[in-house]
């Protein structure tokens, strides 16, 4: 019975924190930094440049430092 109590009190201390706005966002697969329903660093610079933002010697330079 005590332990039930324990479960308890852990769902409501989880529940309050969700609610308050504390969730995992970011995460480190790999070694590879991706934002959780984002996208990578490296697809990022891929649309930036591809939508013109960037020129093709930025593009390489960052692309290399990744």
């Amino acid at each position: 019975m005590m332990g039930f109590g324990l479960i308890f009190v852990i769902l409501i201390v989880g529940a309050i924190a969700y609610g308050l706005g504390w969730r995992p966002e970011n995460l480190n697969i790999g070694g590879q930094h991706v934002v959780r329903g984002g996208k990578t660093p490296l697809e990022i610079l891929k649309e930036r440049y591809a939508n013109g933002e960037i020129t093709k010697d930025e593009y390489e330079s960052v692309r290399a430092d990744l």
